[in-house]
């Protein structure tokens, strides 16, 4: 990959189905760690729309009621296989497709559907574990679980 001249805006998203699971998912860029599906914004393309079409492409799921929930600065962070500087926009979104519907792409090693008090006790990254907090923040759950 050529040398990086500037960060690159990414989006992301904490993807819940119908009975309030999230979808995690094993990436080895990510070492190995459990991430949320997302990707890099195109030219032209707004985030919403990037999130959507990376989710697609990630996990074959179609999402809705997308909210933004915070951002995140990537600097050089020996978490991902490559020195990059992303700057991560974070998204929370709903599927209604069942368990068994996630088509993952070479992205991805492996997925599963947790309830994000499981999420944080599993091998997650910190800016994944960030963004799972700032949900059951949002949505009034108690955020008493130990940071690791």
């Amino acid at each position: 990959m050529s040398a990086q001249r500037y960060p690159e805006p990414t989006v992301g998203a904490l993807i819940l189905n119908q009975a309030g699971k999230a979808l995690l998912v094993q990436a080895d860029k990510w070492r190995g760690k459990y991430v949320v599906p997302g990707g890099h914004i195109e030219l032209g393309e707004r985030m919403e729309a990037a999130l959507k079409r990376e989710i697609e492409e990630e996990t074959g799921l179609d999402v809705h009621d997308v909210e933004f929930v915070l951002f995140q600065e990537f600097i050089f962070d020996q978490s991902f296989h490559e020195k990059r500087h992303f700057i991560f926009f974070d998204f929370v979104c709903r599927t209604d497709a069942d368990e068994d519907e996630v088509t993952l792409n070479f992205e991805a090693q492996a997925y599963t559907w947790v309830s994000l008090e499981e999420a944080l006790k599993m091998p997650i990254d910190a800016y994944t574990r960030r963004l799972i907090e700032a949900v059951r923040l949002h949505d009034g759950q108690d955020n008493s679980l130990e940071q690791g």
